[in-house]
């Protein structure tokens, strides 16, 4: 059946009708540009304060970290105060990144003494269940910040850095032997005894660098671009320390 044309009468107030039924808004209106969705914008974990998408390829990081000359003149440990209670909870700073990184939480006693818990030290595959066999390594080490530009510093600022809670690999738990076995040294000198957590320490060493603008000497650089080379898949994310 052929449908009839609408009389003009009808087919006035049918416009009418649905006029009032479907109410246009400014986003219906092909004239009026829909409001911009409101983005944020933040500059990438791998340039801090510039423009970026996202974490940075291992040999691009290395490359953002700041050229220097060391400078051990000065040093002494007790320069960077550090395992201070800076929330006040009772726990120190070992005891807290003892309890972060437990595979199997350790129970808390009086002034957060720790008893129980398992842990696995990244550097050797080597699981703990005694907190005492562990030693908490800051990833940078202290002389070695004091030889890349925590010199320069004040002691707020190395206090700081000594007790690094907010960026989870900047102090992590060990074993007290490859802790001690190493040191003060950089990659140049020294990598974990297991070749399968050499990637991730030296995107970890590199965070570490560019979250506190410490710079890098020549030998330290070759190192870590060796150490790229066989990463091609690993990324370094950081935030800029306050």
């Amino acid at each position: 059946m052929t449908r009839r044309p609408l009389l003009p009468l009808a087919a006035a107030l049918l416009a009418l009708t649905l006029a009032a039924c479907n109410p246009q808004t400014a986003d219906d209106d092909p004239k009026q540009p829909a409001a911009p969705t409101p983005t944020t914008s933040a500059a990438p974990t791998g340039a801090p304060g510039g423009p970026g998408t996202g974490a940075l390829s291992l040999t691009d990081a290395i490359a953002e970290i700041p050229k220097g000359e060391e400078k051990r003149d000065g040093y002494e440990r007790d320069s960077f105060k550090h395992w201070i209670d800076e929330d006040q909870d009772g726990c120190p700073t070992r005891a807290e990144v003892l309890i972060e990184e437990a595979t199997t939480k350790p129970e808390q006693g009086e002034r957060c003494t720790l008893t129980g818990g398992v842990w696995t030290s990244s550097y050797d595959g080597v699981e703990v269940t005694d907190a005492k066999r562990l030693d908490i390594d800051h990833m940078v080490p202290l002389a070695e910040a004091w030889d890349s530009g925590a010199h320069a510093w004040s002691d707020e600022r190395r206090q700081a850095y000594a007790n690094d809670l907010t960026a989870p690999r900047s102090l992590i738990a060990v074993t007290a032997k490859t802790n001690r076995s190493k040191g003060d040294k950089d990659p140049a000198d020294w990598l974990p005894p297991a070749p399968d957590a050499h990637c991730t320490y030296a995107a970890d060493w590199t965070g570490t660098k560019l979250r506190w603008q410490l710079n890098a000497d020549d030998a330290e650089r070759t190192a870590l671009l060796d150490l790229a080379g066989r990463c091609p898949d690993t990324v370094v994310e950081y935030e800029p320390a306050a």
